[in-house]
This record gives C-alpha cells, sequence and structure tokens, in this order.
C-alpha cells in the first residue's frame, strides 16, 4: 500500500531531488543547467531530438544555453515506430563518428521516444556518459522523464530492451507544451490520471474536471503529478514491489498499443489513449476481484470516455492481445500480474486474471 499523499496544492516549483538526479521546473531550469556545464568541463555536448522538436523547440533551447563547448545535433525521424535498436545503432555509429568521447554529455530534447531512446544510448555508448532529460510532451514531463528507465521497443513489444539508469538532470519546461497537439496534449493526462487513481483521490477528482484549467493550474498539476511519481521510484527504484503499481492500466494498454501499432488495418493509438482502456479494463476487473466500487467504477470510465474517443474492438481483436500480454515486463514464472485497486489510492500489485474476465472487460468498455 502507498503511503498517504501529503501534497499541498499551493507549491512553489521547487526543484525535486529523484536519486541522483534532480528534476528542474521552468524559470530554474537553465541556470541550473548552465551551472553544471560551467562545473563539468564536458568534452561536447551532443543534443539528441526529433524532426519535430528540432523545428519546434529546439530554437528555444539553443538561446538559453551558454557554454563554450562544441554543441553537436543528432536529428532523428519522429515517432514510436522508430524506437528501435536499429536507430540506437545508427546514434551509436553518429556518435563515434563525430568522436564523442566518455567526458561528453548528451542531451534529449523531446518526447517519451527520445527520453527513452536517448537515455539508453549515453547509458550504453562507452559504457555509460552524462545525460539530461528536456522532455518537450505532457507525457514525457510526467512519466517517461522521471525515474531512470530508459530502452527501446522489439518489434512492437513496448520499452522490452533497457536499462534503469537515472539522468544527471531533469529540466521540465512547460512553456515547450504550447508546440503539442491536443491528441498529444490529451495522452499526457492519461499518465497524470492514473497517478490520481493509484495514490491520491483529492487530485484524481481536480485532473478529473479540467474544464476550469489555466495554464498556472496546469503547471501545478505537473509538478504534483512528478511528486507522486518521485515518491513511488525513490522507495522502489528497481521495481520489485511499490513501483509495480505505476504499471495501472498497462498490462492491457501496452498490448492495446502494441496490438494497434503492428496492424496495419488500425488506426495508432497514442500510448495515453490504449493507457486510458487499458484504465477502464482494470477497474472493471478491481470491481470483480477486489472490494472496488461498481459506482466508483463507472464515473471512473464516464471520466475518461469524456475525454478519450471509445475504440470499437472485434472479437478477433480480444484474443491477439490477450496474448501480447505475456511480454508485459511484470510477468514473473509464466504468471500475468495486474495492478487493480481496492479504492482509489490503494492498488494491489500481482492479481492474476482469466482470461474470461479479460473479455467480460472489453464487453464493459463496449457498452
Amino acid at each position: 500500500m502507498l503511503p498517504q499523499s501529503n501534497l499541498h496544492f499551493n507549491h512553489i516549483m521547487k526543484a525535486i531531488s529523484s536519486g541522483n538526479s534532480t528534476v528542474y521546473f521552468n524559470n530554474e531550469c537553465y541556470t541550473a543547467l548552465n551551472t553544471h556545464i560551467a562545473n563539468s568541463n564536458y568534452s561536447k555536448i551532443v543534443l539528441l531530438c526529433d524532426t519535430n522538436t528540432f523545428e519546434h523547440c529546439y530554437p528555444v533551447f539553443i538561446q538559453q544555453l551558454t557554454t563554450s563547448a562544441t554543441i553537436e545535433v543528432i536529428q532523428l525521424e519522429a515517432g514510436e515506430t522508430f524506437k528501435t535498436i536499429e536507430t540506437c545503432l545508427n546514434v551509436w555509429e553518429a556518435l563515434s563518428e563525430l568522436d564523442i568521447d566518455r567526458k561528453a554529455l548528451i542531451i534529449n530534447l523531446g518526447g517519451g521516444v527520445i527520453t527513452d531512446l536517448g537515455g539508453f544510448v549515453a547509458s550504453t555508448y562507452k559504457r555509460g556518459i552524462d545525460y539530461i532529460n528536456i522532455p518537450t510532451s505532457l507525457l514525457a514531463m510526467v512519466d517517461a522523464s522521471v525515474g531512470g528507465k530508459t530502452g527501446v521497443d522489439l518489434g512492437s513489444l513496448k520499452n522490452q530492451i533497457g536499462v534503469i539508469n537515472s539522468s544527471i538532470m531533469v529540466l521540465i519546461d512547460t512553456n515547450y507544451l504550447n508546440t503539442l497537439p491536443q491528441n498529444e496534449m490529451r495522452s499526457g493526462l492519461a499518465e497524470m490520471l492514473k497517478h490520481g487513481l493509484i495514490y491520491d483521490e483529492a487530485y484524481w477528482k481536480r485532473m478529473s474536471d479540467l474544464s476550469q484549467l489555466t495554464v498556472a493550474d496546469l503547471d501545478i498539476l505537473i509538478y504534483e503529478s512528478v511528486l507522486i511519481k518521485n515518491t513511488i521510484v525513490t522507495q522502489d527504484p528497481n521495481e520489485q514491489g511499490l513501483r509495480k503499481t505505476l504499471n495501472f492500466g498497462h498490462t492491457l494498454g501496452h498490448a492495446i498499443e502494441s496490438y494497434f501499432l503492428e496492424n496495419k488495418n488500425k488506426t495508432t493509438l497514442l500510448h495515453g489513449e490504449a493507457i486510458a482502456i487499458g484504465m477502464i479494463l482494470a477497474c472493471y476487473l478491481s470491481s470483480k476481484l477486489t472490494s472496488f466500487n461498481k459506482d466508483t467504477c463507472d464515473n471512473i470510465k464516464k471520466t475518461l470516455l469524456n475525454i478519450y474517443e471509445k475504440i470499437q474492438f472485434n472479437q478477433e481483436d480480444i484474443e491477439p492481445i490477450i496474448k501480447l500480454m505475456k511480454f508485459d515486463k511484470k510477468n514473473s514464472h509464466g504468471n500475468i500480474n495486474f495492478v487493480l485497486l481496492q479504492k482509489i489510492g490503494t492498488p494491489i500489485i500481482d492479481q492474476k486474471v482469466t482470461n474470461n474476465l479479460i473479455y467480460e472487460a472489453f464487453k464493459y468498455y463496449e457498452n
């Protein structure tokens, strides 16, 4: 069980210490970055971005950077389909050709694909060099950039290859969110909603009515979301127990995401869109297997379907999705392990679920 939240709504967005890393926000970001670089004597700085962040975020970022070190830019194609070991190979070769040594710094400027892949590249190149994450999507700010998980997909299977190794620092500048399309903003909201469901009912309630949201409110909600994730990962950095709760909605959600990614007849889902479905399914399973209240389950479904468009599943979709669950990283000894809820803020890990119940959950989602 998680410790109860002691978060307060009116935060000054102070830096958050996260293991060996520190998360800085907005005004503090670039002061912290420039001070760190000035004190570190890096041989070179490599900026890793994708075609989108190079166009929209790089011009903003480069104006904030004050250093006499040589800066090299490596630009990747944008999108989850490029989060592969082949892309890593290209980046490693580029680093080698640029004579990047162990005393260099990699700065990952982008969404979850760039922070995950860039962190993995940095953690393995010459057995590990320093890296800094600057997440530019809401999803990366509240999820991918904190906790040291790095990695790439194996085919359409999410995050199968990687290591846990923290960045030196994470810089969350919410101004980058102005460059995001609405569907990407919604995708990031799913992880914030999840943090409420597994940790703090008051936070869930604030997150579930976003109609009157101001920019300042969003900054506070992002800050609290990072605090929640950080509280969990610092207690269990290697995912032996407590950290597994962050996978709520992800056992089926990742399988749905993978299925839509590899199936040519389906429109690819964004991570948060798939996780929102996974959370509705997990809430239904909770109502059947724990003491989770059915009315609460219905309210959560209604809230999520107000934000995310309902996706149609045919009978022939569900079986391959169930098969894909066997690749979930929480599984052990041949068992598929779910995170379920006893009530909002009280998750339970390592729960077994029958396939019949999963079919039932999909019916509940559809109706």
